[in-house]
Order: structure tokens, then C-alpha cells, then sequence
């Protein structure tokens, strides 16, 4: 019997009312994982990012798209795994991909007691999870033990960097010590233009984002020879509004939107989200005409970086780039440096293989460039 279809041969309620699934040599298994166990493990895991959060997973759910099918294992040992996991609302677990996260919701993965786990659990918790779904998908985030890869039996292995800085000694260590000159010179810039800053943690400031991120969309699509139609339609997909709206409302004041002015009109945004010891840099937009020359984004990112550091955050988490792209040159002129992912995805159908071969058909058609 598999464990994803509720057909196991042990089963208890506990007293959220969620089923304890259970069965000979297997860790007992609760599904959705209950608030209070996902946060004790979330505090206890030292490697845990912010979009592993339970704000994250409440955000998750809000978007209306998904269900939420969650594990948490419990192993003889006492030691216990919470493994984020959703699937699309109306899709049987064989006819869908169960993804920890979906891919425009970012790094789910393993939260594990202490923050460790062992060879044996890491391989008990993937083969339940291969064994009761289509297909499965697990972003491991950076940092994540080794053990997971060691036991990814029946998994393809997909690399990913992202761009993190290490907040360590405070906002004076990093402006001196990580920082490169040419940020601190953008900042001087900044300071000098006399820029608005202003910092919202009500969602207020979301209207304002989403003017620049039009803005930005446009740039995009020039940038990557690429009809803005389209590129509008896969930016709105991945992050549409009610997504970011979602983001704030459950994030409420550790959601922050920085928005920089010249000459009281708005032309730089970023969010930054906060989840205990980490600050993670979601999503950001611009009008490029008028804040590239006075160095807005430069400011907004060295403002938000500083109160993280006042906040106690020990990382800054700046997201996925290409390696080599102007993008990845601005976040390592800020400091910040690659740190090594994984993606684990399992399934009985090639139903990635075939999205890629449409995704890169289409790039080639339209004449794409990465950027």
C-alpha cells in the first residue's frame, strides 16, 4: 500500500483531527502537517528559509490553486521531518505533480528536527513520497544536509545556485568587508540625488510596485526579444497580483516594500520578506530611465540589508540568477555570493521533458535571449 492515498495499514487522529498514517518499518505519517509541529521544527532547524515558513505556506494556500498535502514524519527514533507539499485543487495525486513548492512559489523542502537528518530517514521520507504521486518535485534549500542527496535513489538531480549574504558582524562589517567599492560609491550617488525612501509593511505600498513592475515587464521583453504580450502573460502567471497580495497579508509587518522617489514620483520598488534569523529579497521593479542614473536600487537594497541587520537576520537572501548575467553582477557587487541547491523531481511519466522541449521550442521560435 502507498502512503499518499490513504490506504496504509496503521492509522490514529491526533487532536487536530489530521490522519496519522503509519506502517510496518516506516516512520509514522501525519498529513497536513500541523501548525504547531511545523513551527517547533521551523525554530529547531537552523537551516530553514523564509519560504519554508508558515506565512509562506498560508500564502501558498490563499492563492486558491493549490491543496495542501503536507507530511510530517515520525521516526522510532522520536525524530520528526516536515516535508511542505502541495498539489493542484481537484487532482488526484496520480494525474498531477505534488511539489514542494510549485516553481513560481520558490524553495520548499525537508524542515528537519535540529536541522539534521540521516541517510536512512532522508531515503524513507523520498520513497514515500515517490511511491503515492505522478510525479514530485522537492526544492531543496541551499545548505540543505548531504544525506538528501545521498539517498536520492529514483530521482533526477537538478543543480541551482543562488545569491546569498551572510549578514554576520553586522550592517558595519558588511559595508566595509562585503560590500564591493563600486556599491558604496552607488550608495554615496544615491544619497546625494536626495531620493524619497519609504518603507511599508502594510501592503499600502502594493499599487505603487505593480505601476514599475509594468514598467519592467516592458524592459524585459525588449531585453529578451520577446512580444511583451507573452512576457506580460508568463511574469502575471508567476507572480500575479492576488499572489503578492497574499504574500503581504500573511507576512503582515515582516513584509516590507521599499519604494524609492525622485521628485515625489516612485521609480524603484522592492519586496523583502522576513521569517525569524533570515531576510529573503522576493521580487523587485523599476523604471530603469529614470533609477539607474541616480542608483535607486543600489540604496533600496543597502537600506533594507541594514535594518536586517538591526532586525538579528544572519542572512539576505537575493534569489536565482544566471551565472555571468548583469543580474548576478549586481547582487555580487552587493556581496552576496553562490550558494549551491538542489531540485529532486521523480516521475513515472516525462512530463519535464516534455515542458522543456515546448518551453525551449518556443524560445527558439520567438528568437529568446537569456539575460
Amino acid at each position: 500500500m502507498n502512503a499518499l492515498d490513504g490506504t496504509d495499514v496503521c492509522r490514529q487522529t491526533d487532536a487536530s483531527g489530521a490522519v496519522a498514517r503509519s506502517g510496518p518499518d516506516r516512520p509514522k505519517v501525519t498529513s497536513p502537517v500541523p501548525r504547531d509541529a511545523w513551527d517547533r521544527l521551523l525554530r529547531s532547524d537552523h537551516g530553514a528559509v523564509v519560504t519554508q515558513s508558515l506565512a509562506w505556506r498560508d500564502a501558498v494556500l490563499a492563492d486558491g490553486r493549490y491543496h495542501d498535502v503536507s507530511r510530517l514524519y515520525e521516526f522510532g527514533s522520536g525524530r520528526r521531518i516536515a516535508l511542505p507539499l502541495v498539489r493542484r485543487r481537484h487532482v488526484a495525486a496520480w494525474t498531477g505533480t505534488t511539489a514542494s513548492w510549485p516553481r513560481s512559489w520558490g524553495v520548499g523542502g525537508p524542515i528537519c528536527q535540529d536541522g539534521k537528518v540521516s541517510v536512512a530517514e532522508a531515503a524513507a521520507v523520498l520513497a514515500d513520497l515517490a511511491s503515492g504521486t505522478l510525479a514530485a518535485e522537492v526544492r531543496l534549500p541551499e545548505g540543505a544536509d548531504g544525506a538528501w542527496l545521498t539517498a536520492v535513489r529514483g530521482y533526477q538531480v537538478e543543480e541551482r545556485a543562488v545569491h546569498m549574504l551572510d549578514l554576520a558582524g553586522g550592517f558595519g562589517e558588511v559595508w566595509s568587508h562585503r560590500f564591493r567599492g563600486t556599491a558604496r560609491t552607488a550608495v554615496r550617488k544615491a544619497e546625494r540625488a536626495g531620493l524619497e525612501v519609504e518603507v511599508d509593511r502594510s501592503g499600502r505600498a502594493l499599487g505603487v510596485f505593480f505601476e514599475l513592475y509594468e514598467k519592467s515587464i516592458r524592459r524585459w521583453a525588449a531585453m529578451q526579444h520577446e512580444p511583451v504580450v507573452l512576457t506580460r502573460w508568463r511574469t502575471i502567471r508567476a507572480t500575479p497580483p492576488r499572489m503578492l497580495a497574499a504574500v503581504s497579508r500573511h507576512f503582515g509587518k515582516d513584509c516590507e516594500i521599499w519604494v524609492a522617489r525622485s521628485n515625489g514620483a516612485p521609480i524603484a520598488a522592492i519586496v523583502v520578506l522576513r521569517s525569524g534569523p533570515n531576510a529573503k529579497y522576493w521580487r523587485g521593479a523599476m523604471d530603469k530611465e529614470l533609477a539607474t542614473p541616480v542608483r535607486a536600487n543600489e540604496y533600496l537594497h543597502s537600506l533594507a540589508i541594514e535594518a536586517a541587520c538591526r532586525g538579528g537576520c544572519r542572512c539576505y537572501e537575493m534569489g536565482q540568477s544566471r551565472p555571468g548575467s548583469p543580474l548576478a553582477a549586481f547582487k555580487e557587487k552587493l556581496g552576496a555570493t553562490l550558494q549551491p541547491g538542489y531540485t529532486l523531481r521523480t516521475e513515472r511519466l516525462p512530463l519535464d521533458a516534455a515542458r522543456r522541449r515546448t518551453r525551449d521550442a518556443v524560445k527558439s521560435l520567438i528568437g529568446f535571449r537569456d539575460v
